[in-house]
C-alpha cells in the first residue's frame, strides 16, 4: 500500500505545494524561499527516511510568517493523508538527539488528538537573514495541529557550561530529533498484524 500524498494550499499570501512519501529514502526537493528553512525540511526528509518535495511561494516582501506557517500546515495535512487509517503502525516514536554541545528529546504519539508541547531556551532572533527563531514553535505547532498528532519537543541542553546557546545548532537538533521520533512512529510494526495501534479501535 503506497503512503503517499500530494496537498496543495493556496491563500491570499501564499501558494503551496507538498509531497510526501513516507515509505521513502530520504530524498529532499525543498524551496520556500527561507534558506534556513529549507535546511529543516531537509533534516526532516533525510532523517525521517520520506521523501518530501516542498514547493513555497509567500509573501516574503512582508516576512517570513505566513511561508513557514502555511507550508508547516500543508506538511501536516499531508503527513495525516499519507497515514490513512494507520493500521499496523507503531504510533508512538521517541528520539534524543546530540549535536555537539545540544541535546534535544522528541516525543510523538499518532493519536489523532492534537497537542504539541514545545521547550527551548531564548535564542538570538534570527538565523540567517529571514528565520526567526520564534517560528520554531509555531512550526511544529502548525504541524500538529494539521496532522492531529501529540508532539513534545525539548531542548535538554543548549549550550556549553557558561556558554551562549547557538542558535543554529539548537533549531537544527530539533528537527532532527522530531524526524526521528516521526521515522519510528510511522513504521509499520509487524507485531501488529495490521491492527490499530489502539484499545478504543480508532486513531
Amino acid at each position: 500500500m503506497s503512503r503517499f500524498a500530494r496537498i496543495e494550499r493556496v491563500t491570499n499570501e501564499t501558494k503551496v505545494l507538498v509531497e510526501i512519501d513516507l515509505d521513502g529514502t530520504g530524498k529532499g526537493d525543498l524551496s520556500t524561499g527561507v534558506g534556513f528553512y529549507d535546511h529543516m525540511l531537509n533534516q526532516l526528509a533525510k532523517h525521517g527516511g520520506f521523501d518530501l518535495t516542498v514547493r513555497t511561494e509567500g509573501d516574503l516582501e512582508i516576512d517570513a510568517h505566513h511561508t513557514m506557517e502555511d507550508t508547516a500546515i500543508a506538511l501536516g495535512d499531508a503527513f495525516s493523508r499519507a497515514l490513512g487509517d494507520k493500521a499496523g503502525i507503531r504510533r508512538y516514536g521517541s528520539a534524543t538527539i546530540p549535536m555537539d554541545e545540544v541535546l534535544v528529546r522528541a516525543a510523538v504519539d499518532l493519536s489523532g488528538r492534537p497537542y504539541v508541547v514545545h521547550e527551548e531556551p531564548e535564542l538570538a532572533p534570527y538565523i540567517g537573514p529571514v528565520y526567526p527563531t520564534s517560528m520554531t514553535r509555531h512550526i511544529f505547532e502548525s504541524f500538529g495541529h494539521a496532522a492531529r498528532v501529540t508532539l513534545h519537543v525539548s531542548v535538554l541542553r543548549a549550550a556549553r557550561d557558561g556558554g551562549k546557546a547557538d542558535a543554529h545548532h539548537v533549531v537544527e537538533t530539533q528537527f532532527k530529533a522530531f524526524s526521528r521520533a516521526l521515522r519510528e512512529a510511522v513504521e509499520i510494526d509487524p507485531r501488529n498484524a495490521g491492527a490499530l495501534p489502539s484499545t478504543k479501535g480508532v486513531l
